[in-house]
């Protein structure tokens, strides 16, 4: 799928009048030379600098950064414009059923729902009511059991095991909301599952906005977890029951939730950090390190904190 740049800016209401193709939209960082992409956050600045897009929409005092031969889109409300642009590159769903390619030794219940384009490797057994979307991908030895939904373009790696009622790339929480208008972002990235992963039952995965949701390998993930659009779960972590992932949140390797934890979006938690049940994280934070409380501080001052608290209480 492909559009003409001034076609495109015609739609978003920008005036453009340079016929480049553009065959897709890309957070600046991950664009090329046919991408469109958008500059929202001065937190992104250095990626707007370094960016390969074609062209950018953006506010007119950013214009400045942009590299030369990028070409602007200038506009107030570049989120919003965004937005918009995602509708034409959208996927268009359907009722339609098809064969899927398996591999040896699988097993499908014939109560199973494909896709177009599905693949299915070797020794995987997926069990009853379960539905893969267009161009899923599952590799070798991965169990999936009954209820499972799988939306399109999803990736699942080898030797994988998805519990009952997982949802894996379901659309993102993402509005334009300026001016009491709730403008739909269309979700247009996909998910990518590494190899040996575990994925407890009722857990919902988010697709990417743009780019890609992942779930490195060897992540083993609860019953009852929401991993927002554009999370990156790193190798080994432990994510347990009810944890909340808001957008864009980065765990590293080996990362420790404890349940009902939860993140803010747009932040990073390091290298085996630990979160104690019920923690909320507002920032980013170190790794190698325990934490607690709300917000998430060092697990020693969280304790300390509260036992200072329940000594005022019971002097009173």
């Amino acid at each position: 799928m492909s559009f003409k740049l001034s076609e495109i800016a015609q739609k978003i209401g920008i005036d453009c009048r340079s016929d480049i193709e553009i065959n897709s939209l890309s957070t600046l960082k991950d664009a090329n030379s046919k991408s469109l992409s958008f500059f929202h956050k001065e937190s992104y600045l250095n990626d707007l600098k370094e960016t390969k897009a074609v062209a950018v929409i953006l506010k007119e005092e950013f214009v400045k950064y942009l590299p030369n031969g990028v070409i602007a889109l200038i506009t107030d409300e570049p989120y919003k414009k965004m937005a918009l642009a995602t509708k034409l590159f959208a996927y268009k769903p359907t009722a339609k059923t098809y064969k899927a390619e398996i591999g040896e030794n699988t097993e499908v219940c014939d109560s199973v729902k494909f896709g177009k384009g599905v693949k299915i490797g070797k020794n995987c057994v997926i069990m009853s009511n379960s539905f893969l979307g267009d161009n899923v991908e599952v590799a070798d030895g991965t169990i999936i059991y009954p209820n499972v939904t799988i939306y399109h373009d999803s990736k699942i790696g080898s030797n994988c095991i998805i519990h009952s009622g997982v949802v894996i790339g379901s659309d993102g929480f993402g509005f334009a909301s300026k001016d009491s208008t709730n403008v739909k972002f269309y979700q247009i990235g996909n998910v990518v599952i590494g190899d040996n992963v575990e994925i407890g039952a009722n857990t919902t995965i988010d697709r990417a906005t743009l780019g890609s949701t992942l779930i490195k390998s060897n992540a083993k993930l609860d019953n009852l977890i929401q991993v927002g659009h554009n999370c990156e779960i790193g190798e080994y972590s432990i994510i347990v029951s009810q944890v909340g992932l808001s957008g864009s949140t980065k765990l590293g390797v080996g990362v420790v939730m404890g349940g009902q934890s939860a993140t803010a979006g747009h932040l990073e938690i390091g290298d085996r950090a630990m979160l104690a049940a019920r923690s909320g994280v507002t920032k980013s934070l170190e790794g190698g390190k325990i934490y607690g409380g709300f917000p998430a501080v060092d697990i020693k001052i969280w304790r300390k904190t509260q036992a200072a608290i329940a000594r005022l209480i019971k002097r009173k």
